[in-house]
């Protein structure tokens, strides 16, 4: 079993509820989507065919307990779900990263599932799969990247109409670098009193200029 890989390194978690840790990361290749604020194109490539064991081997050198898995799309590779459940055996907690479009039933329940919901300035919001709200759980998180108030509206009655009633996962709302002024995304979410969090890109704060590996 092997899967293509982009770049294998540590860094400090930049998103979800476990941003400011150390944590290795694998960023396999390959998306099926193209978003307009993708800071990531570089993974668009076949990268690097990897043996699992390699891939595990290289992580494990970092001697860090956290993992994330991302791409790319990371489930687009039928491997992805082996590799996860691989590094949970060996006592790793596993983040996944995964775009929101492709089915989440496959991956070990023991990961950390954080799935996106793509908003209308992506340019990708129709092709979101919405089975998978119904497949999350409280440890699991929703992530919504916004680019202005259409977006946000956007996330807010979706949140409000079809799911956060029902589903207890921790949402994050994330503004698009360069594109929303997160003080604006702020005031939103203090008017409307929403039960989110406001989630910004810590390793852009700490390495404004790096293109990859952070």
């Amino acid at each position: 079993m092997s899967l293509y890989v982009t770049e294998i390194f540590y860094s400090i978690q930049g998103e979800s509820l476990h941003a400011g840790l150390p944590c290795a990361f694998i960023r396999l290749s390959g998306c099926n989507l193209r978003c307009r604020y993708c800071d990531t194109a570089y993974a668009y490539e076949p990268g690097t065919q990897m043996g699992i064991e390699e891939a595990i081997q290289k992580i494990e050198a970092f001697q860090c307990p956290l993992v994330e898995v991302t791409g790319g799309e990371p489930l687009l590779q039928p491997d992805t779900p082996v590799l996860i459940t691989k590094f949970l055996d060996r006592g790793f907690q596993v983040l996944l990263e995964t775009n929101g479009t492709l089915d989440i039933a496959p991956v070990d329940p023991r990961c950390i599932r954080i799935v996106d919901i793509k908003c209308p300035g992506s340019g990708e919001s129709e092709k979101t799969n919405f089975s998978n709200l119904d497949q999350l759980t409280p440890a699991d998180q929703l992530k919504f990247v916004l680019t202005d108030r259409t977006d946000y509206d956007y996330a807010k009655n979706l949140l409000m109409d079809k799911w956060r009633k029902e589903h207890p996962a921790p949402v994050l709302f994330s503004p698009a670098a360069g594109m929303l002024d997160p003080a604006f995304l702020a005031q939103w979410i203090l008017s409307d009193r929403l039960a989110v969090r406001l989630q910004l890109q810590l390793h852009k704060i700490i390495w404004p200029h790096a293109e990859s590996g952070v």
